[in-house]
């Protein structure tokens, strides 16, 4: 099962959110603390329990979802107030779907560990086109302008594609009180901000996409537990923003349940 293999490595490192040790921890707790806030609860919705989370968005007022596991990966349009799947495709065995972004009229959408992309137009989902890139593909997101997107790979660094061609335009290492935060993983960029589930934990990262610096977390466990998620792999991951009603809404991986959060609040404009 995906990244099974690191279950049992993070599971120490669950609590912090981040890969550190020995010299990294000493200095961790020299150094302020990056604050931690609760998810504030505003809604709750239905979701399907069997959706292995990989990538979520809303973009005009519909809800879009991929979903991972081989022979279980698809890209999904959604009814938000029941659950209810309007609109699927499949991907083929042996593919493992991973996050999605939107783009003019299309979504694109990751896979594992195939280096493969694919671009599927937004109404319909027909294929209309393939991508590739090096290492994993993870997690996925679009500034609210179009002009780049952002991808995660499992590791503490972030790329800035180019929406049209994917080459990398630039990457980013994200940090928390001087630490690499690693298995960043689902991606929403929201209010001038990144927000990334960070994978094996209960937390979501808010990056600041010019230094890379974590400026908070928001910490989903009590939603977890509301959930119900028991299993190595059900963790939370799904971040969707509605950037016109001004809506966050949350999942995990086989949850069944939805929450509306509160948003964080506008990231403020450098002096």
């Amino acid at each position: 099962m995906k990244k099974r293999a690191l279950a049992l490595l993070l599971a120490v490192l669950a609590p912090l959110g981040l890969a550190s040790c020995g010299a990294a921890e000493a200095q961790s707790a020299r150094a302020p603390k990056t604050p931690m806030a609760a998810a504030q609860v505003l809604r709750r919705l239905p979701h399907d329990p069997h959706a292995y989370t990989e990538g979520l968005f809303i973009h005009g007022g519909q809800l879009f979802e991929s979903t991972g596991m081989e022979g279980r990966s698809s890209l999904r349009r959604v009814d938000l107030a029941t659950g209810r799947v309007l609109e699927k495709t499949d991907l083929p065995r042996p593919l493992f779907g991973e996050g999605i972004a939107p783009w003019r009229d299309q979504i694109l959408m990751l896979t594992w560990r195939d280096g493969l992309g694919f671009r599927f137009t937004r109404a319909g989902f027909k294929p209309i086109g393939r991508f590739t890139y090096l290492g994993e593909g993870w997690g996925m997101t679009a500034r609210p302008d179009g002009a780049e997107l952002i991808m995660s790979d499992g590791s503490n660094t972030l790329r800035f594609l180019d929406p049209a061609t994917f080459r990398t335009r630039r990457m980013l290492s994200v940090t928390a009180d001087g630490i690499g935060v690693d298995m960043l993983n689902e991606l929403e960029w929201v209010n001038g901000e990144i927000l990334a589930n960070v994978w094996m934990t209960s937390r979501i990262a808010r990056i600041d996409p010019v230094t890379g610096r974590v400026k908070g977390w928001i910490d989903l466990a009590a939603l977890a537990r509301e959930a119900g998620a028991t299993g190595p792999d059900q963790v939370a991951n799904g971040i969707a923003w509605d950037a016109v009603g001004k809506h966050l809404y949350v999942t995990g991986k086989e949850w069944p349940v939805m929450f509306e959060i509160a948003p964080p609040a506008p990231a403020r404009r450098p002096n």
